[in-house]
Protein backbone atom coordinates (compact mmCIF):
# COMPACT_ATOMS: atom_id res chain seq x y z
CA UNK A 1 0.00 0.00 0.00
CA UNK A 2 3.02 2.40 0.94
CA UNK A 3 3.76 1.49 -2.52
CA UNK A 4 1.42 2.23 -4.22
CA UNK A 5 0.94 5.57 -2.46
CA UNK A 6 4.73 6.01 -3.43
CA UNK A 7 3.84 5.63 -7.32
CA UNK A 8 0.51 7.53 -6.76
CA UNK A 9 1.82 10.39 -5.41
CA UNK A 10 4.86 10.39 -8.46
CA UNK A 11 2.27 10.07 -10.70
CA UNK A 12 0.47 13.74 -9.43
CA UNK A 13 3.55 15.23 -9.50
CA UNK A 14 4.24 14.57 -13.05
CA UNK A 15 0.97 15.43 -14.07
CA UNK A 16 1.14 18.86 -12.74
CA UNK A 17 3.64 20.16 -15.23
CA UNK A 18 0.79 18.96 -18.02
CA UNK A 19 -1.85 20.47 -16.11
CA UNK A 20 -0.01 24.01 -15.82
CA UNK A 21 0.85 23.97 -19.79
CA UNK A 22 -2.55 22.91 -20.82
CA UNK A 23 -3.97 25.72 -18.86
CA UNK A 24 -1.30 28.36 -20.65
CA UNK A 25 -2.77 27.02 -24.12
CA UNK A 26 -6.36 28.32 -23.06
CA UNK A 27 -5.26 31.79 -23.88
CA UNK A 28 -6.71 32.04 -27.45
CA UNK A 29 -4.16 34.20 -28.65
CA UNK A 30 -1.29 32.25 -26.71
CA UNK A 31 -2.23 29.03 -28.62
CA UNK A 32 -2.19 30.70 -32.04
CA UNK A 33 0.86 32.41 -32.08
CA UNK A 34 2.59 29.05 -30.44
CA UNK A 35 0.81 26.90 -33.35
CA UNK A 36 2.06 29.23 -36.39
CA UNK A 37 5.47 29.69 -34.90
CA UNK A 38 5.33 25.79 -34.61
CA UNK A 39 4.58 25.33 -38.64
CA UNK A 40 6.67 28.17 -40.02
CA UNK A 41 9.91 27.22 -37.40
CA UNK A 42 9.50 23.22 -38.74
CA UNK A 43 8.91 25.20 -42.41
CA UNK A 44 11.97 26.72 -42.25
CA UNK A 45 14.21 24.23 -40.95
CA UNK A 46 12.70 21.06 -43.53
CA UNK A 47 11.61 19.69 -40.30
CA UNK A 48 9.42 17.10 -42.81
CA UNK A 49 8.87 13.35 -42.98
CA UNK A 50 8.27 12.78 -46.88
CA UNK A 51 5.63 15.81 -47.41
CA UNK A 52 4.21 15.06 -43.62
CA UNK A 53 5.35 17.91 -41.28
CA UNK A 54 7.36 16.01 -38.29
CA UNK A 55 5.50 17.36 -35.26
CA UNK A 56 1.45 18.63 -35.36
CA UNK A 57 1.63 18.45 -31.56
CA UNK A 58 1.69 22.09 -29.63
CA UNK A 59 2.93 20.37 -26.51
CA UNK A 60 6.19 18.18 -26.49
CA UNK A 61 6.92 15.77 -24.35
CA UNK A 62 7.26 16.57 -20.29
CA UNK A 63 9.22 13.86 -18.38
CA UNK A 64 10.32 14.63 -14.59
CA UNK A 65 14.02 14.52 -13.21
CA UNK A 66 12.90 11.29 -11.60
CA UNK A 67 11.34 9.51 -14.43
CA UNK A 68 13.71 10.31 -16.98
CA UNK A 69 16.54 8.54 -14.76
CA UNK A 70 14.54 5.27 -13.54
CA UNK A 71 13.93 4.86 -17.60
CA UNK A 72 17.82 5.48 -17.98
CA UNK A 73 18.88 3.17 -15.30
CA UNK A 74 16.46 0.62 -16.46
CA UNK A 75 17.83 1.24 -20.65
CA UNK A 76 21.51 0.83 -19.16
CA UNK A 77 21.24 -2.39 -17.13
CA UNK A 78 19.02 -3.74 -19.98
CA UNK A 79 22.02 -2.83 -22.50
CA UNK A 80 24.62 -4.81 -20.44
CA UNK A 81 22.71 -7.60 -20.21
CA UNK A 82 22.27 -7.55 -24.09
CA UNK A 83 25.89 -7.07 -24.15
CA UNK A 84 26.56 -10.46 -22.59
CA UNK A 85 23.91 -11.78 -25.10
CA UNK A 86 26.14 -10.80 -27.82
CA UNK A 87 29.10 -12.47 -26.24
CA UNK A 88 27.70 -15.53 -26.09
CA UNK A 89 26.50 -15.26 -29.71
CA UNK A 90 29.30 -14.79 -31.25
CA UNK A 91 30.96 -17.52 -29.27
CA UNK A 92 27.69 -20.29 -29.77
CA UNK A 93 26.71 -21.01 -33.07
CA UNK A 94 23.75 -23.16 -32.01
CA UNK A 95 22.59 -19.71 -30.06
CA UNK A 96 23.34 -17.71 -33.38
CA UNK A 97 21.16 -20.25 -35.16
CA UNK A 98 17.78 -19.06 -33.50
CA UNK A 99 18.67 -15.62 -35.03
CA UNK A 100 17.73 -16.57 -38.41
CA UNK A 101 20.29 -15.31 -39.87
CA UNK A 102 21.11 -15.07 -43.35
CA UNK A 103 24.82 -16.68 -44.07
CA UNK A 104 26.34 -13.04 -45.41
CA UNK A 105 25.06 -11.36 -42.02
CA UNK A 106 26.49 -13.81 -40.50
CA UNK A 107 29.79 -13.65 -41.52
CA UNK A 108 29.92 -9.94 -41.38
CA UNK A 109 28.52 -10.12 -38.03
CA UNK A 110 31.64 -12.72 -36.99
CA UNK A 111 34.37 -10.30 -38.58
CA UNK A 112 35.84 -7.83 -36.13
CA UNK A 113 34.59 -3.93 -36.91
CA UNK A 114 37.80 -2.22 -35.10
CA UNK A 115 36.00 -1.53 -32.03
CA UNK A 116 34.52 -3.01 -28.78
CA UNK A 117 30.53 -1.77 -29.27
CA UNK A 118 28.94 -3.59 -32.21
CA UNK A 119 26.68 -0.57 -32.01
CA UNK A 120 28.08 2.63 -30.44
CA UNK A 121 24.69 4.49 -30.91
CA UNK A 122 22.14 2.22 -30.33
CA UNK A 123 18.05 2.97 -29.14
CA UNK A 124 15.46 1.38 -26.97
CA UNK A 125 11.93 1.79 -27.84
CA UNK A 126 9.31 1.34 -25.22
CA UNK A 127 6.21 2.62 -23.08
CA UNK A 128 6.12 3.89 -19.57
CA UNK A 129 2.93 2.19 -18.02
CA UNK A 130 0.52 3.59 -16.09
CA UNK A 131 2.80 2.01 -12.98
CA UNK A 132 5.70 3.95 -14.36
CA UNK A 133 7.65 1.17 -15.08
CA UNK A 134 8.64 1.19 -18.53
CA UNK A 135 8.73 -1.81 -20.84
CA UNK A 136 11.16 -2.14 -24.04
CA UNK A 137 9.42 -3.15 -26.92
CA UNK A 138 12.09 -3.37 -29.86
CA UNK A 139 15.83 -2.34 -29.52
CA UNK A 140 17.22 -0.52 -32.40
CA UNK A 141 21.19 -1.71 -32.55
CA UNK A 142 21.67 -1.09 -36.64
CA UNK A 143 20.48 2.91 -37.18
CA UNK A 144 18.67 4.40 -34.87
CA UNK A 145 17.36 7.46 -36.30
CA UNK A 146 15.59 10.70 -35.34
CA UNK A 147 18.57 12.64 -33.44
CA UNK A 148 19.21 15.43 -35.39
CA UNK A 149 14.96 15.67 -36.35
CA UNK A 150 14.82 15.99 -32.22
CA UNK A 151 17.38 18.56 -31.77
CA UNK A 152 16.83 21.15 -34.25
CA UNK A 153 12.41 20.30 -33.09
CA UNK A 154 13.21 21.11 -29.00
CA UNK A 155 14.93 24.39 -30.90
CA UNK A 156 11.65 25.40 -32.29
CA UNK A 157 10.06 24.27 -29.29
CA UNK A 158 12.59 26.88 -27.14
CA UNK A 159 10.91 29.66 -29.52
CA UNK A 160 7.32 29.00 -28.71
CA UNK A 161 5.33 31.53 -26.70
CA UNK A 162 3.95 28.69 -24.86
CA UNK A 163 7.34 27.14 -23.97
CA UNK A 164 8.35 30.35 -22.92
CA UNK A 165 5.71 31.23 -20.41
CA UNK A 166 5.84 27.29 -19.15
CA UNK A 167 9.16 28.36 -18.18
CA UNK A 168 8.58 31.14 -15.80
CA UNK A 169 7.60 28.58 -14.04
CA UNK A 170 9.23 25.29 -14.46
CA UNK A 171 12.47 24.86 -14.91
CA UNK A 172 13.09 22.61 -17.99
CA UNK A 173 16.05 20.66 -20.09
CA UNK A 174 16.43 19.24 -23.65
CA UNK A 175 19.39 16.82 -23.97
CA UNK A 176 20.70 17.27 -27.49
CA UNK A 177 21.91 14.01 -29.42
CA UNK A 178 23.57 14.61 -32.77
CA UNK A 179 27.14 15.59 -31.14
CA UNK A 180 26.97 12.84 -28.61
CA UNK A 181 26.62 10.79 -32.29
CA UNK A 182 29.36 12.39 -33.41
CA UNK A 183 31.22 11.40 -30.68
CA UNK A 184 30.45 7.93 -30.11
CA UNK A 185 31.38 7.52 -34.04
CA UNK A 186 34.82 9.34 -33.93
CA UNK A 187 35.49 7.03 -30.43
CA UNK A 188 34.83 4.32 -32.95
CA UNK A 189 37.12 5.81 -35.12
CA UNK A 190 40.16 6.86 -32.97
CA UNK A 191 43.20 4.81 -33.24
CA UNK A 192 42.78 4.04 -37.07
CA UNK A 193 44.49 6.99 -38.12
CA UNK A 194 45.86 10.40 -36.69
CA UNK A 195 44.34 12.96 -39.02
CA UNK A 196 40.54 13.61 -39.24
CA UNK A 197 37.99 11.47 -40.74
CA UNK A 198 35.86 12.50 -43.56
CA UNK A 199 32.55 10.86 -43.17
CA UNK A 200 30.05 9.62 -45.84
CA UNK A 201 26.25 9.57 -44.69
CA UNK A 202 25.24 6.61 -46.77
CA UNK A 203 21.80 5.17 -47.53
CA UNK A 204 19.44 5.06 -50.41
CA UNK A 205 18.17 7.96 -52.43
CA UNK A 206 14.91 8.90 -52.54
CA UNK A 207 13.93 8.43 -48.60
CA UNK A 208 11.93 10.64 -46.80
CA UNK A 209 15.40 10.85 -44.08
CA UNK A 210 16.76 12.81 -46.36
CA UNK A 211 15.98 16.03 -44.64
CA UNK A 212 17.79 13.78 -41.15
CA UNK A 213 20.65 13.41 -42.93
CA UNK A 214 21.44 17.09 -44.74
CA UNK A 215 21.33 18.39 -40.80
CA UNK A 216 23.61 15.25 -39.88
CA UNK A 217 25.59 16.97 -42.58
CA UNK A 218 25.54 20.70 -41.74
CA UNK A 219 26.42 19.83 -37.87
CA UNK A 220 29.87 17.40 -38.88
CA UNK A 221 31.00 20.25 -41.15
CA UNK A 222 30.14 23.05 -38.27
CA UNK A 223 32.50 20.92 -36.17
CA UNK A 224 35.02 21.02 -39.49
CA UNK A 225 34.58 17.13 -40.59
CA UNK A 226 33.97 17.23 -44.36
CA UNK A 227 30.87 15.44 -45.30
CA UNK A 228 29.16 13.52 -48.23
CA UNK A 229 25.50 12.27 -48.15
CA UNK A 230 25.59 9.16 -50.88
CA UNK A 231 24.32 5.80 -51.80
CA UNK A 232 24.97 2.26 -51.47
CA UNK A 233 25.83 2.69 -55.65
CA UNK A 234 28.15 5.74 -55.21
CA UNK A 235 31.17 3.92 -53.65
CA UNK A 236 34.53 2.46 -54.77
CA UNK A 237 37.26 0.53 -53.24
CA UNK A 238 40.12 0.19 -54.85
CA UNK A 239 43.62 0.32 -53.54
CA UNK A 240 42.95 0.28 -50.13
CA UNK A 241 40.60 3.30 -49.90
CA UNK A 242 36.57 3.58 -50.19
CA UNK A 243 35.32 6.89 -51.89
CA UNK A 244 31.73 8.60 -52.00
CA UNK A 245 31.17 10.08 -55.13
CA UNK A 246 34.74 9.99 -55.92
CA UNK A 247 35.87 11.71 -52.52
CA UNK A 248 37.62 9.42 -50.45
CA UNK A 249 36.00 8.73 -47.11
CA UNK A 250 37.64 6.69 -43.74
CA UNK A 251 34.06 6.88 -41.25
CA UNK A 252 31.01 5.80 -42.63
CA UNK A 253 27.63 6.94 -41.30
CA UNK A 254 25.48 3.64 -42.01
CA UNK A 255 22.24 4.51 -42.01
CA UNK A 256 21.29 1.69 -45.12
CA UNK A 257 20.31 -1.17 -43.29
CA UNK A 258 22.30 -4.61 -43.39
CA UNK A 259 19.48 -6.59 -45.51
CA UNK A 260 18.94 -4.69 -47.63
CA UNK A 261 22.15 -3.37 -48.62
CA UNK A 262 23.17 -7.17 -49.14
CA UNK A 263 19.96 -7.63 -51.13
CA UNK A 264 22.39 -5.94 -54.00
CA UNK A 265 25.56 -7.95 -54.17
CA UNK A 266 27.13 -5.67 -56.56
CA UNK A 267 26.45 -2.71 -55.19
CA UNK A 268 26.99 -3.89 -51.60
CA UNK A 269 30.41 -4.97 -52.71
CA UNK A 270 32.63 -1.87 -52.17
CA UNK A 271 31.68 -0.89 -48.89
CA UNK A 272 31.84 -4.73 -47.53
CA UNK A 273 35.21 -5.28 -48.68
CA UNK A 274 36.26 -2.04 -47.56
CA UNK A 275 34.64 -2.75 -44.15
CA UNK A 276 36.20 -6.31 -43.97
CA UNK A 277 39.74 -5.11 -45.16
CA UNK A 278 39.42 -2.72 -42.18
CA UNK A 279 40.15 0.04 -44.54
CA UNK A 280 36.40 2.18 -43.49
CA UNK A 281 35.10 2.56 -39.84
CA UNK A 282 31.42 1.69 -40.29
CA UNK A 283 29.20 2.87 -37.56
CA UNK A 284 27.07 1.30 -35.79
CA UNK A 285 29.15 -2.20 -37.28
CA UNK A 286 27.54 -5.07 -39.16
CA UNK A 287 27.91 -6.98 -36.01
CA UNK A 288 24.85 -5.03 -34.93
CA UNK A 289 22.33 -7.08 -37.08
CA UNK A 290 23.09 -9.62 -34.06
CA UNK A 291 21.17 -7.87 -31.80
CA UNK A 292 18.92 -5.95 -34.29
CA UNK A 293 16.53 -9.07 -34.67
CA UNK A 294 13.88 -8.85 -32.66
CA UNK A 295 14.71 -12.54 -31.75
CA UNK A 296 17.18 -10.63 -29.10
CA UNK A 297 14.46 -9.94 -27.07
CA UNK A 298 12.88 -13.42 -27.13
CA UNK A 299 17.07 -14.59 -25.87
CA UNK A 300 16.87 -12.11 -23.31
CA UNK A 301 13.46 -12.77 -21.89
CA UNK A 302 13.43 -16.79 -22.39
CA UNK A 303 14.56 -18.66 -19.14
CA UNK A 304 16.60 -20.98 -20.50
CA UNK A 305 19.31 -18.36 -21.12
CA UNK A 306 19.14 -16.58 -17.78
CA UNK A 307 22.28 -18.09 -17.08
CA UNK A 308 23.76 -15.65 -19.51
CA UNK A 309 22.88 -12.55 -17.16
CA UNK A 310 23.68 -11.24 -13.96
CA UNK A 311 21.52 -10.77 -11.21
CA UNK A 312 20.53 -7.76 -11.81
CA UNK A 313 20.43 -7.64 -15.38
CA UNK A 314 17.71 -10.78 -14.45
CA UNK A 315 15.98 -8.88 -12.15
CA UNK A 316 15.61 -5.75 -14.93
CA UNK A 317 14.78 -8.21 -17.64
CA UNK A 318 11.78 -9.68 -15.81
CA UNK A 319 10.60 -6.16 -15.26
CA UNK A 320 11.57 -4.05 -18.46
CA UNK A 321 11.25 -6.78 -21.18
CA UNK A 322 7.95 -8.14 -21.68
CA UNK A 323 7.41 -12.28 -22.61
CA UNK A 324 8.65 -12.93 -26.05
CA UNK A 325 9.09 -15.98 -28.18
CA UNK A 326 10.54 -17.32 -31.36
CA UNK A 327 7.47 -18.85 -33.35
CA UNK A 328 7.79 -22.08 -33.65
CA UNK A 329 6.11 -25.81 -33.00
CA UNK A 330 6.83 -26.96 -29.45
CA UNK A 331 6.90 -26.45 -25.80
CA UNK A 332 8.05 -22.85 -23.73
CA UNK A 333 6.90 -21.76 -20.61
CA UNK A 334 4.79 -18.59 -19.64
CA UNK A 335 4.73 -16.97 -16.10
CA UNK A 336 6.69 -19.92 -14.89
CA UNK A 337 4.19 -22.66 -16.63
CA UNK A 338 5.27 -25.33 -19.42
CA UNK A 339 2.66 -24.50 -22.50
CA UNK A 340 2.33 -25.38 -26.11
CA UNK A 341 3.33 -22.52 -27.89
CA UNK A 342 1.42 -22.51 -31.28
CA UNK A 343 -2.02 -23.35 -28.96
CA UNK A 344 -0.60 -20.33 -26.46
CA UNK A 345 -0.58 -17.97 -29.25
CA UNK A 346 -3.43 -18.87 -31.38
CA UNK A 347 -5.79 -18.98 -28.39
CA UNK A 348 -4.33 -15.82 -26.48
CA UNK A 349 -5.08 -13.17 -29.27
CA UNK A 350 -6.09 -9.99 -27.40
CA UNK A 351 -2.85 -10.25 -25.47
CA UNK A 352 -0.16 -10.64 -27.80
CA UNK A 353 2.00 -9.06 -30.83
CA UNK A 354 2.98 -10.94 -33.69
CA UNK A 355 6.70 -9.40 -35.29
CA UNK A 356 8.90 -10.01 -38.42
CA UNK A 357 12.23 -10.77 -36.84
CA UNK A 358 13.93 -8.16 -39.44
CA UNK A 359 11.92 -5.52 -40.39
CA UNK A 360 11.07 -1.53 -39.61
CA UNK A 361 9.10 0.46 -39.97
CA UNK A 362 5.94 -1.75 -38.42
CA UNK A 363 6.08 -4.03 -41.46
CA UNK A 364 4.31 -6.92 -41.04
CA UNK A 365 3.30 -6.72 -37.30
CA UNK A 366 0.31 -8.28 -36.24
CA UNK A 367 -1.64 -6.48 -32.96
CA UNK A 368 -3.80 -9.75 -31.81
CA UNK A 369 -6.69 -7.16 -30.34
CA UNK A 370 -7.22 -5.15 -33.87
CA UNK A 371 -8.11 -8.41 -36.21
CA UNK A 372 -10.66 -11.14 -35.85
CA UNK A 373 -9.79 -14.69 -34.72
CA UNK A 374 -9.53 -15.74 -37.89
CA UNK A 375 -7.06 -13.45 -39.81
CA UNK A 376 -4.80 -14.26 -36.31
CA UNK A 377 -5.01 -17.53 -37.15
CA UNK A 378 -3.66 -17.10 -40.40
CA UNK A 379 -1.23 -14.60 -39.68
CA UNK A 380 0.13 -17.16 -36.78
CA UNK A 381 0.25 -19.83 -39.81
CA UNK A 382 2.08 -17.39 -41.84
CA UNK A 383 4.57 -16.63 -39.39
CA UNK A 384 5.20 -20.73 -38.69
CA UNK A 385 6.89 -20.36 -42.15
CA UNK A 386 8.83 -16.91 -42.05
CA UNK A 387 10.73 -15.83 -39.07
CA UNK A 388 8.65 -14.34 -36.17
CA UNK A 389 8.34 -13.30 -33.12
CA UNK A 390 5.39 -13.61 -30.22
CA UNK A 391 5.33 -10.47 -27.99
CA UNK A 392 3.38 -10.01 -24.81
CA UNK A 393 1.02 -6.34 -25.14
CA UNK A 394 2.17 -3.78 -23.29
CA UNK A 395 0.34 -1.24 -21.30
CA UNK A 396 -0.26 2.19 -23.36
CA UNK A 397 -1.54 4.86 -21.93
CA UNK A 398 -3.30 7.96 -23.46
CA UNK A 399 -2.55 11.14 -22.81
CA UNK A 400 -4.15 14.64 -23.98
CA UNK A 401 -2.02 16.88 -26.44
CA UNK A 402 -3.01 19.83 -28.41
CA UNK A 403 -2.58 19.16 -32.04
CA UNK A 404 -2.85 21.46 -34.74
CA UNK A 405 -5.64 20.25 -37.35
CA UNK A 406 -8.18 23.21 -38.90
CA UNK A 407 -7.74 24.82 -35.45
CA UNK A 408 -5.85 23.31 -31.99
CA UNK A 409 -7.39 19.71 -30.71
CA UNK A 410 -6.92 18.15 -27.37
CA UNK A 411 -6.83 14.27 -28.61
CA UNK A 412 -6.01 11.69 -26.10
CA UNK A 413 -2.70 10.28 -27.72
CA UNK A 414 -0.39 6.96 -27.07
CA UNK A 415 3.34 7.97 -26.78
CA UNK A 416 6.50 6.11 -26.55
CA UNK A 417 9.48 6.90 -24.72
CA UNK A 418 12.95 5.68 -26.97
CA UNK A 419 16.05 6.21 -24.70
CA UNK A 420 19.44 6.73 -27.21
CA UNK A 421 22.90 5.06 -25.98
CA UNK A 422 25.91 6.00 -26.85
CA UNK A 423 28.74 3.44 -25.84
CA UNK A 424 26.21 2.33 -23.35
CA UNK A 425 24.98 5.32 -21.59
CA UNK A 426 21.66 6.90 -22.33
CA UNK A 427 21.95 10.37 -23.45
CA UNK A 428 18.39 11.94 -24.74
CA UNK A 429 15.14 9.86 -26.12
CA UNK A 430 12.95 10.12 -29.11
CA UNK A 431 9.37 10.57 -28.71
CA UNK A 432 6.53 9.75 -30.71
CA UNK A 433 3.43 10.66 -30.03
CA UNK A 434 0.01 8.78 -32.27
CA UNK A 435 -4.11 8.15 -32.44
CA UNK A 436 -2.64 4.54 -34.06
CA UNK A 437 -1.69 1.65 -31.70
CA UNK A 438 1.05 1.53 -33.98
CA UNK A 439 3.53 4.30 -32.80
CA UNK A 440 5.95 4.30 -36.27
CA UNK A 441 6.21 7.78 -38.10
CA UNK A 442 7.86 6.08 -40.98
CA UNK A 443 4.52 3.85 -41.16
CA UNK A 444 2.72 6.92 -41.27
CA UNK A 445 1.21 6.59 -37.57
CA UNK A 446 2.96 9.00 -35.49
CA UNK A 447 4.52 12.39 -34.99
CA UNK A 448 7.87 13.65 -33.43
CA UNK A 449 7.67 15.68 -30.37
CA UNK A 450 10.54 16.91 -28.50
CA UNK A 451 11.49 15.32 -25.04
CA UNK A 452 11.94 18.26 -21.98
CA UNK A 453 12.68 17.12 -18.21
CA UNK A 454 11.01 19.36 -16.13
CA UNK A 455 11.03 20.29 -12.62
CA UNK A 456 8.98 22.86 -10.46
CA UNK A 457 10.93 26.06 -10.20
Amino acid sequence: MVAARAVANKRGAALAPLVAYHELLEDGVLAQESAAMLTEGQRERRLVFGKRPLCVSLRPNLISEWQYAEVNAAAETIYAALGRLEQALLKNEDLRRELDLDPREEALALADPGFAAASPSSRLDGFIGEDGVIRFVEYNAESPAGMAYNDELAEVFASLPVVKRFRERFRMRVVPTRGRQLTAMLRAHRGRTSKGPAIAIVDWRGLPTLTEFEMFQRFFESRGIATVICAPEDLRYSRGTLRASGRPVDLVYRRVLTSELLAKDLVARPLVRAYLEGAVTVVNSFRAKLLHKKMSLALLSDDRYEALYTAPQRAAIAKHIPWTRKIREGHTTYRGKVVDLAEFVVGHRERLVLKPNDEYGGKGVVLGWTVDQHDWEQSFLAALESSYVAQERVDVPRYPFPVILDRMHFLDLSIDHDPYLFWGRVSGTLARVSSSALLNVTAGAGSVVPTYIVEAA
